[in-house]
Parts: C-alpha cells; structure tokens; sequence
C-alpha cells in the first residue's frame, strides 16, 4: 500500500495519545510526546526544536544522538529524515539523502511505534521519501504537503500535524503567479495555534515566512520582532525577522539581525562531519550587503562581500552559490559601478558544482552583461543574453518554474538596454515592461532580499534615459510601494520629478533619500540630495 493510502488509514483510527499533553511547551521549546524514554523524550524535543527553527545539521544530530543512545526510538528516526529536506529553501535533495530517509523512515514503520499518531507521522514523511531514485522533486514536495493536510484535518487541535500542514501550504505556494492565497490559508492555521500556545517556535517561524508576501508584511510584526528575540544564538531564528524588515525598508533591523546571524551562523559547522561553513552564514552576509547599499554604506558592504569571499570550506550548496554571485553582483550595480560589474566573471569560484545552479549563475551573467551594455561593450552583452537564454531552458528543463522565470526577467532587462542602446525605443520599453510585469506576477524566493535590480526601478532609469520624466516617476513611485527605502528608486523619484517640474514631489524624494541614507558615503547623490533641499 503506497504511504499516502497508508496514512489516510490511520487517521481513520481513534487518535490515542500518551498521557503526556502534546501541547506543552517552555520557552520556545516544543514537545511532541513519542513512545522512548524520558533521556530520548527531551532530546527528541530538543531536537524537533531545532528542526522548526530550520537549523537541520543541528537536529539531524541532535536526533542521531537520540538514535544513538534508544535505537528502537521510531521518531528518532522520523526526525533524521525530515532533516534532510527543507521545503521553503532553494536545495533538493540528492540521492544519497534521499535513500537515507526512506532507510530511517522503514526503519522507524519496522519498529512498530505503539500509537496512531506516530505511525500518521512517519507515513507523511513516506509521502516524500517513496521511490528514492526517482528525480521528481516537485511531485514529492506535494505529496508531503497532500499528506500533512489530511493529517491535519483529521485533527485541527494537534499542533505538531498543525505547523507542518501550514509548512506545506507555503511550500507547495504556486510559482507562475503571485498569490497570497497559501500564506493566507498558512497564516490561518498559525494564528490559532499561537492564540493557544504563543511561545512555538514552529508556529512563530512559519508564521514569518506566512507574512513575506507582498500584502502581508506588516501582519503579525509582534510575533516577527519576537521571534527575533527568543533564539539568540541560532542564526536562522535571528536571520528571518530579517525578510519582512526588508520588505518594510527598515534597514537598521535588517542589519542588526544578520550581524547576529552571520556571527552565529560561524558557530554551527554543515557537513556530515562539520567540515562546512553552513551556508546560513552567505544567506546572513547577502542580506546584510542588500541593506548596506540601501544606506548608501558602501565601504561596510564592500568589506562584508570581501568577508564571504574569504570565508574558506563554504557549504557548496545553492545558497552558498547564490550568495556569492549575488554578494558581488549588487555591490557593483547598486552603485551604478558598470566597469566593476562588466569585469564580474561567472561560474567563481571554481570550487562551486555551478552547473547544478543555473539561476545563481544567472546572476553574474546579468550583472555582466548590464556593465558591458552600459560600458559599450555590446558584444559581451549580447554574449551574456545567449547564456540567460541557455540557463533559462535549464531551469525550465529541471521542473523549476521560479528560477526559470527569474531568469527570464533579467533576460528580458538585458534585452531592453540593448535595445536601447541600439536606438530601438520603442522595443527596449516594450521589453522593460514585460520584465516589471513578469516580475511582479512572480513571487519572490527565500534566498534573495529581493531582485538584483526591481525591474521596474530600471523602467524608470530607461525612461530617464528616453526624456519621458513624468512616466519614470510612475515606475519609481510602483517600484517604492512594492519595495520601499530603495535608495536609488528614491533618487530616481528626485531626479524624474525635478525634470517633471513637480518641484515638491523632488523635494519630498531627496528628503526621504536623506532620511534613509543620509549617514551613508555615497557622496555625489548625496550632495545632491542636500544641495536640492537648500535651495528656496
């Protein structure tokens, strides 16, 4: 019997539990009582914990050494192979991790845990792990999730089954459209069970990733700021507040949340036997750079790329991949610095498997080729549009619909400025609005702060650059509802206004850049900035 009927037939058991109330937590600690003794129970806990703050090579080995010390305690091995997927992060498992969960996971159905509910458990996690050998990521992921909400609907009041069913909604958000419809029904779920029990660190976690949707953001700020707070030295709970400060422009926080967790990050080796840098520490640096150069605090953000540059024995994972492309792309492009992004050279270092990554090397290509264009270089810009093409195709080909298409965006804004470039006006707008449309209607991944470059913020730069002041001020200003404190969306808002002759609306742009980035050493615009408001 395949384990999705598997579950579905013992949910139709009576849902037995120990004595032990499955609700109780202390601290951001939680607890699901499972059949091994007390010593395996709170390290058990301990490690479902770190599982809910996705700290994963910490709970597979908090959950190995539950293994190691009761080796009939089944959950221990449940929990071993939920470590070895993360359904909201860029990674897929391989192989070797896949055939290793459905070994735990047989060997936990082997030991005949005592209750239904453990059995329901184990058979969601089967839902993933069936067929090892096949390369069907997606169809796994929704597998899981299918199973995790009808063990869920077969009891609303377990808060374990709760979070997870509320993981897979978000994991299972559709990729080719925007939509807060499966942050909304997550969104749900969470409240009620925080209602109940606010201190989950699941229910907090997922509550945040629920929230980081466009509409959402300012949701539940509470429970973001105090989740920022109950894990002080794990770095993913101090990073990921961090997503919705981003969306809020709150720059300040976004920075004093990633120094922690870089800081942290350091602490906590990945690998089979740490010998990595967990790539939690590239995540931390990339959105701390983002914030930076959103403050004009060019110098800072420059040291922090070269700091992830020279960190030895990263992960070598998507993350780290994407991180180290991004880093150095942003800290060029950001500061319209066209000769540094020209001379960015993709696929480094080589220690990276980049073609295992066609959307972080997508990163340098564009960034590449957006110097070369701008440089003059057109060659190398029509160099870097034929590679998007070919990693476009490659994600489109792996069943990866989100990358594929944040490919495409920048594709399609390459195709513009050369357009432009070319004297082609009308082509180059029209390429450059199909980007800020694809854009938009495409959510935004977990790995990155945001866009390398809003494509709408670059609809405004191009029509700066065709004379079209009035419509570059509408595409500033739709680029700041959707991501607000950018320092050059504001500085473009200045200059379009200025040139439109709407003399306050300048004004109040230069005042918000200043209000933003007024500390900060990006001087020329600055000075401006300043100049602008001095004058009667």
């Amino acid at each position: 019997m395949r384990p999705r009927l598997i579950l579905l037939a013992l949910l139709a058991l009576p849902a037995a539990r120990s004595g032990v109330p499955h609700a109780a937590h202390s601290g951001g600690q939680v607890r699901l009582p499972v059949s091994c003794n007390a010593a395996s129970q709170a390290g058990f806990d301990r490690a479902l914990t770190l599982l809910h703050h996705m700290t994963y090579p910490q709970a597979r080995e908090a959950f190995a050494e539950v293994v190691a010390a009761e080796p009939d305690c089944a959950m221990a091995h449940w929990g071993i192979a939920m470590t070895l997927f993360q359904p909201l992060w860029p990674t897929r498992p391989g192989p070797e991790a896949r055939a290793r969960g459905w070994e735990e996971l047989s060997r936990a159905r082997a030991l005949a845990p005592p209750t239904p509910r453990e059995r329901a458990f184990i058979a969601t996690a089967e839902a993933f792990f069936r067929d090892p050998a096949a390369e069907d990521y997606w169809a796994r992921i929704r597998r899981w999730s299918d199973a995790a909400q009808a063990m869920h609907a077969h009891d609303p009041d377990d808060e374990e089954a709760a979070v997870f069913a509320a993981l897979g909604l978000l994991a299972t958000t559709p990729a080719d459209r925007s939509s807060r419809a499966n942050a909304d029904r997550a969104a749900a779920i969470l409240a009620r069970m925080l209602a109940h029990d606010p201190e989950h660190p699941g229910a907090m976690h997922y509550l945040v990733h629920a929230n980081d949707v466009p509409g959402r953001e300012r949701e539940s700020l509470a429970v973001t700021r105090h989740y920022e707070s109950i894990a002080p030295d794990n770095p993913h709970a101090l990073h990921m507040p961090t997503h919705i400060y981003t969306r809020l422009g709150d720059w300040d926080g976004v920075v004093r949340g990633n120094l922690r967790a870089a800081d942290a990050a350091l602490k906590h080796p990945a690998g089979e036997q740490g010998e990595y840098v967990w790539d939690e520490f590239p995540h931390a640096i990339e959105y701390l750079v983002y914030a930076l150069l959103q403050q004009g605090r060019d110098d800072e953000a420059a040291a922090q790329v070269r700091r992830l540059q020279a960190t030895a024995r990263l992960e070598p994972s998507f993350k780290t991949a994407f991180h180290l492309a991004s880093t150095q792309a942003r800290l060029a492009l950001e500061r319209r610095d066209w000769d540094a992004a020209a001379a960015i050279t993709p696929r480094e270092p080589t220690r990276i498997d980049w073609k295992r990554f066609p959307w972080p090397e997508s990163v340098a290509w564009f960034a590449r080729g957006l110097g070369a264009v701008h440089t003059g270089d057109i060659d190398a810009a029509h160099a870097a549009v034929t590679r998007l093409a070919v990693l476009e195709e490659a994600g489109t080909a792996a069943g990866e619909t989100l990358f594929a298409r944040s490919i495409r965006v920048s594709r399609l804004e390459l195709e513009a400025w050369l357009a432009q470039a070319r004297g082609e006006h009308t082509y180059a707008l029209a390429r450059m609005r199909e980007a800020a449309e694809l854009e938009a209607a495409t959510p935004k991944h977990a790995v990155t702060p945001g866009p390398t470059l809003p494509a709408g913020e670059q609809l405004g730069d191009l029509l700066i650059a065709q004379r079209q002041p009035a419509a570059a001020l509408e595409a500033y200003r739709a680029t700041l509802a959707r991501q607000p404190r950018r320092f050059n969306a504001l500085l473009g808002m200045a200059r379009a206004a200025a040139a439109a002759g709407d003399r306050e609306a300048a004004r109040a742009g230069y005042r918000s850049l200043l209000e933003v980035a007024g500390n900060g050493r990006r001087g020329p615009a600055l000075e401006e900035a300043r100049r602008a408001l001095e004058e009667r």
